[in-house]
């Protein structure tokens, strides 16, 4: 069985829309993109620089346009369901895309509700001088303990010996100075502390913009990161989604809905790379595709049809 998989923030860099422009299919669904979202999607996903493209408010909405688009291609135009997808999931903001690829709501509505959430998650980074950092290796009850110390919290849980800590910039640097036996830390260039309690102001404005959004129940397995567990009701995966702001990421958990499910191959969309890392550490007997570059469509579409 074939899933999709979709990035979350931190995976794009300066100028990676270029070559997907070339494809009429992917440039026609940026545009219509950017007049939903108001933002000129084209701009910067070909000329920003990367300080640019790493402000919150900027990055989450051309990291879901870029997975819709691509997705659009890879599925020549066809619903997840009808195109032989049997489940996708999302990290962190990827999750926006897979709602909108699992037919949760539109397009267009998939880049209200991340206009919305990058700018309040934008505002709310801005509050305090916080930072997020990887740590890679060592025990994971060591480092979860490690992080209480400090009072940071483990924002993702990635699995495959990865947990990202987020929190007070100085306590960042702490957890710097301070190594986990085993481990090494590396800082992340994010705005702030996503997906931990200095984010609570970003739920209250996701919240009340998400109350009266059109939504549907998806069409093929949707899982969530809150919990790595299938959702069956759209309205409930917004919820979850607007909720997680706030709370961890557990890809480690999706990777194990994953395997339990028979997923067998594995696509990532633009900008990728990320996931199939873990996944290949995390989750070694799904195979994977990241679907880079324009030129990959072809053995995107090969691949897919290998694990239908």
């Amino acid at each position: 069985m074939i899933a999709i998989v979709c990035p979350g923030q931190g995976a794009q860099t300066p100028g990676f829309f270029a070559p997907w422009l070339e494809i009429e299919e992917f440039r026609s669904k940026i545009e219509q993109l950017s007049d939903a979202s108001g933002l000129d999607l084209i701009k910067h996903g070909t000329v920003s620089d990367a300080d640019t493209i790493r402000d919150t408010s900027i990055a989450q909405p051309l990291i879901v346009s870029a997975g819709i688009a691509s997705a659009n291609v890879l599925l020549n135009g066809l619903s997840a369901k009808a195109a032989g997808i049997a489940g996708i999931s999302g990290h962190s903001v990827g999750e926006v895309t897979a709602a909108a690829v699992a037919g949760v709501f539109s397009d267009e509505n998939a880049m209200k509700f991340v206009m919305t959430r990058g700018n309040a998650m934008a505002a709310a980074a801005s509050l305090e001088s916080t930072s997020m950092a990887a740590v890679l290796g060592g025990v994971e009850e060591e480092v979860l303990a490690a992080l209480e110390k400090l009072n940071l919290e483990p924002a993702n849980r990635n699995g495959a010996g990865q947990i990202v800590a987020a929190g007070a910039a100085s306590d960042i640097a702490l957890l710097q100075a301070n190594t986990p036996a085993g481990s090494r830390v590396i800082a992340l260039q994010v705005a702030g502390a996503f997906h931990t309690r200095y984010m609570h102001p970003a739920v209250a404005t996701l919240d009340l913009f998400a109350k009266d959004l059109d939504s549907q129940d998806p069409e093929v397995k949707l899982w969530t990161n809150s919990t790595g567990q299938l959702q069956s009701s759209g309205r409930s995966f917004i919820e979850q989604m607007v909720n997680q702001v706030s709370n961890p990421v557990r890809w480690d958990l999706c990777m194990e809905t994953m395997k339990k499910l028979g997923i067998t191959g594995v696509i990532e969309l633009p900008p990728a790379g990320t996931l199939v890392g873990l996944l290949k550490r995390g989750a070694p007997e799904i195979e994977t595709f990241a679907l880079k570059s324009a030129d990959d469509v072809s053995a995107a579409k090969e691949f897919a049809g290998r694990h239908a």
